[in-house]
């Protein structure tokens, strides 16, 4: 069984297991049981298409919080060669909830910027549940400095519920780094893609996604605030948190109708995590598609298109 069950796909994993199961007592004891494996099998299939059929905003939520789910540094391991992680802000300490460092894609040098998340306990905390501190942004912000000295394209990868709300992350200036991050990405003279692989939450993911181009998987969400904290405002109750989600128009089809990304990277039947090959090669497809769109400007130009960009985000058509 898996480690992370969502409790709406629970029917598809308990039959899932149950084949399983049939096929190690085949293999132990000998037993053909292949019509009952492909009767199973057969049920399996068209029970995954009834429930992912029609998911609600809240259960894209469950799955782009998923704890199989890939991360940014999956994404480096399977997309990217040659990837040399730097640390630190050369200011006050590393912060692991965002990774970054050179790479080449296809053979070229790019940068690579991400918020990374834990699977196990120990590691959620080393992470600090992808929710980064200062540190964190001006190391982002360090590493897409030097990618505009070295005419380097941008990669970021975005998969934070938002950045870290602690005294001690105020009190080293949370507000004003994500500030200057926002401020420094509108300005830089080289292509900066971002795919939004999870959560993208508030602030704390518009700080690395200031970007030409602004993708997002198929399951993700993107919104100023999580429902369960937009519920705690609006109702004093956070478990209200799948009624929120039906306002907030954060899943990927309300953004690109809206506007606010420029495309939506389809996922396996389930989610990216029920097809780890799959959504490696689409991804890798959607950032060759936009780098070579974008290889093609100049650095004025490119800065002027991400000034056009988030400029034309909120216009609303007089009746």
């Amino acid at each position: 069984m898996a480690d992370f069950v969502l409790e709406f796909e629970r029917p598809i994993v308990d039959l899932e297991d149950t084949i399983q199961g049939l096929r190690d007592l085949a293999e132990r004891g000998g037993i053909d049981v292949a019509d009952q494996i492909a009767q199973l099998e057969e049920k399996a299939s068209a029970l995954r298409k009834e429930v992912f059929a029609e998911l609600s905003p809240y259960q894209r939520t469950q799955i782009s919080r998923h704890q199989q789910r890939p991360y940014t540094l999956d994404y480096v391991e399977e997309i990217f060669t040659d990837f040399q992680e730097f640390h630190g802000d050369r200011n006050f300490m590393d912060d692991q909830a965002i990774v970054g460092g050179p790479a080449r894609f296809e053979g070229k040098p790019v940068m690579l910027v991400g918020h990374q998340k834990g699977r196990a306990t120990r590691e959620n905390v080393l992470r600090n549940f992808g929710m980064p501190r200062p540190e964190g942004y001006r190391k982002a912000l360090r590493l897409m400095s030097m990618a505009e000295r070295f005419s380097m394209p941008i990669f970021t990868f975005v998969d934070t519920p938002g950045a870290y709300p602690g005294i001690g992350a105020e009190e080293r200036g949370q507000a004003e780094a994500i500030a200057k991050n926002i401020l420094v990405m509108s300005r830089l003279k080289v292509p900066i893609i971002t795919i939004i692989v999870g959560e993208g939450g508030s602030g704390g993911a518009l700080a690395i996604a200031v970007a030409n181009r602004v993708l997002m998987l198929e399951n993700a969400i993107y919104s100023v605030i999580s429902p369960e904290a937009c519920a705690s405002i609006l109702w004093r109750d956070s478990t209200k948190g799948p009624v929120a989600s039906e306002a907030l128009k954060y899943t990927a089809p309300d953004c690109l109708r809206l506007k606010v990304v420029d495309e939506v990277i389809p996922e396996p039947l389930g989610g990216a995590h029920r097809g780890r090959d799959a959504i490696m090669g689409s991804v890798r497809a959607a950032l060759q598609k936009h780098l070579g769109e974008l290889s093609s400007l100049g650095p004025e130009a490119l800065r002027q298109d991400r000034y056009d960009r988030f400029r034309s985000l909120g216009v609303v058509a007089g009746a």
